[in-house]
């Protein structure tokens, strides 16, 4: 089967996220969640080098990652052609047993409908904040870039100024309205995040998308440049709010984490975590935990008192803040998820099953 036929299906199904070209197994196809196997005989490691060998030539790019034993991480647009409509893929190429595999996300034309997908304005208005931080976090696969793609949008259609984004690669392209876009892709445009958030300062920022903070030196440089005057946006692979604000705090030495913990305090505007569960009609659903920072929530970051977060996130539902856990809980009341799945997804399995039987 060749690369064209199986982008095909794939585009054509709107339910279908990500493609599998796996050896030893048929082509495999991630449809709302749900992994379906395309009736077809199991894929060869020869199969996969032919078929990784089109999507280089398509992608017009050399193998120089993988043959350096890496794995490859890169967009893919093929434009519209006889009996192909078109589409934007993310490519990740790596090795397993002994041989390729790789995995293809879809990436629909035009900016996703936040209302369509189920993102809430609580998460939308951390958007309208001049300057800071604000963290999307979450596994692999929840949505994060979606996410941040329809606040960037947001900005870009409300506000006059410079928008920076670092990708790995670029998903959405934004065309420019009231902002001037400007999008770099790791690898191509610039050796990586950090060398690109340093010139980004440059470069006369307002808004900066860093697409991940992955590590201490990553990390560092986002929050000094959050505390230039800009608003930068970025991902972590956290749960929780109290994790996620824990997490950047064990990258730093514990001798260096007091002063964190001040500029954190300073500088911290929201923190979104999300992640898609199974809906009672087969459906994937959003669910958020969105922590904005009040004063109190400040004097949490500085006193190192995490764990009382969830507590003034349940209080400040009146400022668009709510856990995990209790977002968990509405959607079973409503019937859209069953308590099964509530229990599966949430963050404190206790209380849940406590609230679930009340």
């Amino acid at each position: 089967m060749k690369l064209q036929e199986i982008l095909e299906l794939a585009v054509r199904d709107e339910d279908v996220a990500d493609i599998f070209l796996v050896a030893g197994l048929p082509v495999a196809m991630k449809r709302n969640g749900v992994q379906t196997r395309m009736d077809m005989a199991p894929l060869m490691p020869k199969d996969i080098g032919e078929l990784v060998e089109e999507i280089y030539a398509e992608a017009k790019r050399t193998k120089v990652r993988l043959e350096a034993g890496e794995d490859d991480d890169f967009s893919l647009s093929m434009s519209r052609r006889e009996n192909f409509p078109g589409g934007r893929f993310r490519v990740n190429v790596f090795r397993q047993r002994g041989s390729l595999a790789a995995v293809i996300r879809l990436i629909h034309f035009g900016l996703p409908d936040p209302q369509q997908l189920g993102i809430p304005e609580a998460v939308l208005s951390l958007a309208e904040n001049k300057k800071g931080l604000v963290l999307i976090t979450g596994a692999a696969g929840t949505g994060k870039s979606t996410t941040l793609a329809c606040m960037i949008d947001r900005i870009n259609h409300n506000r006059d100024c410079h928008i920076i984004t670092m990708e790995d690669p670029i998903e959405y392209i934004y065309r420019h309205d009231r902002a001037i876009v400007t999008q770099r892709e790791i690898s191509i445009d610039t050796p990586g995040y950090l060398h690109a958030l340093r010139s980004a300062l440059r470069e006369s920022p307002d808004v900066i998308l860093l697409g991940e903070m992955r590590d201490y030196d990553t990390i560092s440089a986002a929050i000094t440049a959050a505390e230039t005057g800009v608003l930068l946006f970025s991902t972590l692979h956290t749960s929780s709010a109290a994790n996620t604000i824990g997490r950047i705090l064990d990258v730093f030495p514990a001798n260096q984490q007091q002063q964190v913990k001040m500029q954190l305090a300073q500088i911290l505007k929201g923190v979104v975590c999300q992640q898609l569960v199974p809906s009672v009609d087969g459906t994937q659903i959003p669910v958020f935990e969105i922590m904005k920072t009040t004063n109190a929530v400040q004097n949490m970051i500085r006193e190192d008192k995490l764990h009382q977060l969830d507590q003034e996130m349940q209080s400040g539902g009146d400022q668009g803040m709510c856990t995990m856990d209790g977002s968990l809980l509405k959607l079973y009341r409503q019937g859209r998820i069953t308590k099964e799945t509530a229990l599966v997804s949430c963050i404190h399995y206790d209380a849940m099953v406590k609230r679930l039987s009340i």
